[in-house]
């Protein structure tokens, strides 16, 4: 529903001036419309007052947006209660014996492992983003016979096994490929290792695996084990942000940075100069096309709220509205980064997506320039579409850039850049 409002909506003021003593409406009190439209007051109002430490208001508006959503019900239902949830977090965490206490014995669920099979059928837009990757790549690494290619986070079997049939295709028979994958997930990294060794042998590639089992916070140009004589790329999808996390809590209380300025981070800057220290061929960057890095909750909970709504109207598109198990796992992996976003300050907050527009100034001022994805722009990203993306998405290039959109709504912004 949000996904679809003018965007002039984003910078309404939330309504406050509901009241407390009226009795909770329930489903059967709105039509889904009507229903849509409260949820998204209350939320909103919840959240003003959930900033501005009015613990007693904000629980009263989490007790009727809990009779109202639902994660089995509608997209709006279904997205208010993980807005909700994110926002519950954020007033019990007021009471750090209390929130430390219901998170003491929670049981870690694998949200990641039982969404990630569904990942890319449920949300093609990433598969879209791989094969611009892989494309660009071979096009970057063309005549190569030595390829060091670096995967800086998310360690995905999809993007690495069609680039390594590719690879070997080549006019002058297969390259030596060497893959590092940074995580911090071991399991990540032994499964894309054993997928990636049993694709080479089978291939009969040259082919070594170097897994990096570090974030990027801590990695250092020393694990990466840069040889000479190799053509080296990087890749870096949706992990990036992460090293923005920072503690912006004077920023916070005295207001200092402005919603539309750039702020200088310290950590992401040192990483970028490490990776132009080390002259790649080309590192692509892969993020969320949102703003959900500033300062003031009330500003990144409408952000959230706008993004998020396309997300989960994707998602309801993909699944034909009915309810099941894997799109549960989904979309409570959203939900996850939701309640980063809402819930968390300082270096616990690590979802700061931003937008291309301001990775553009700090790859800039890093020293990057950007590179074209395509020879003919639209007429490339038009026709690679139709057989990844469904209905209802479309891409859209600008300036080096390539959209990828939910309707109108940009989800995932693809860019490459030189040193």
């Amino acid at each position: 529903m949000l996904s679809q409002m003018s965007s002039s909506s984003s910078s309404a003021k939330p309504d406050v001036t509901l009241s407390l003593t009226l009795p909770s409406p329930t489903h059967e009190t709105f039509k889904p419309e009507e229903r849509g439209l409260h949820l998204i007051r209350l939320l909103l109002s919840c959240a003003k007052n959930a900033s501005s430490s009015n613990l007693h208001r904000a629980d009263a508006h989490l007790r009727q947006i809990s009779d109202l959503s639902s994660v089995t019900g509608d997209s709006m239902q279904r997205l208010a209660a993980r807005f909700a949830y994110a926002l519950a977090v954020r007033v019990v965490k007021r009471w750090p014996g209390l929130y430390r206490a219901l998170n003491h014995t929670k049981p870690d669920r694998l949200i990641a492992p039982r969404a990630q099979p569904i990942l890319m059928p449920a949300f093609p837009c990433l598969a879209f983003a791989h094969v611009i990757i892989a494309r660009a790549l071979l096009r970057v690494l063309a005549g190569e016979r030595v390829v060091h290619v670096m995967d800086l986070g998310s360690g995905d079997p999809k993007l690495w096994v069609p680039f390594l049939r590719s690879l070997n295709q080549g006019p002058d028979g297969p390259a030596q490929l060497r893959l590092t994958c940074v995580s911090a997930k071991r399991d990540v990294l032994d499964i894309l290792g054993h997928a990636l060794v049993k694709e080479a042998e089978t291939m009969r590639m040259p082919f070594q695996f170097n897994p990096v089992n570090v974030s990027l916070r801590e990695l250092t140009e020393e694990m990466l084990q840069l040889r000479s004589g190799e053509a080296l790329a990087m890749v870096s999808m949706l992990g990036l942000h992460a090293l923005l996390a920072e503690d912006d809590r004077v920023d916070a209380h005295f207001g200092m940075i402005k919603s539309d300025s750039v702020k200088d981070c310290k950590r992401l800057g040192e990483f970028l100069s490490m990776v132009r220290s080390v002259s790649p061929r080309v590192f692509f960057l892969v993020e969320q096309e949102a703003n959900h890095n500033t300062t003031r909750l009330v500003d990144r909970f409408v952000e959230g709220l706008h993004y998020y709504s396309a997300v989960f109207d994707s998602i309801d598109a993909a699944f034909g509205g009915s309810c099941s198990e894997e799109r549960l796992a989904l979309e409570e992996m959203f939900g996850r980064e939701i309640g980063n976003i809402i819930s968390c300050e300082g270096l616990e907050r690590e979802e700061r997506h931003e937008r291309h527009e301001r990775w553009k100034v700090r790859l800039t001022r890093a020293g990057f320039r950007p590179v074209r994805l395509w020879l003919n722009a639209m007429e490339d990203a038009n026709g690679m579409v139709e057989p990844h993306l469904r209905d209802g998405y479309k891409a859209v290039t600008e300036r080096a850039c390539t959209m990828i959109c939910w309707h109108e709504r940009p989800l995932l912004a693809v860019s490459a850049w030189s040193c």
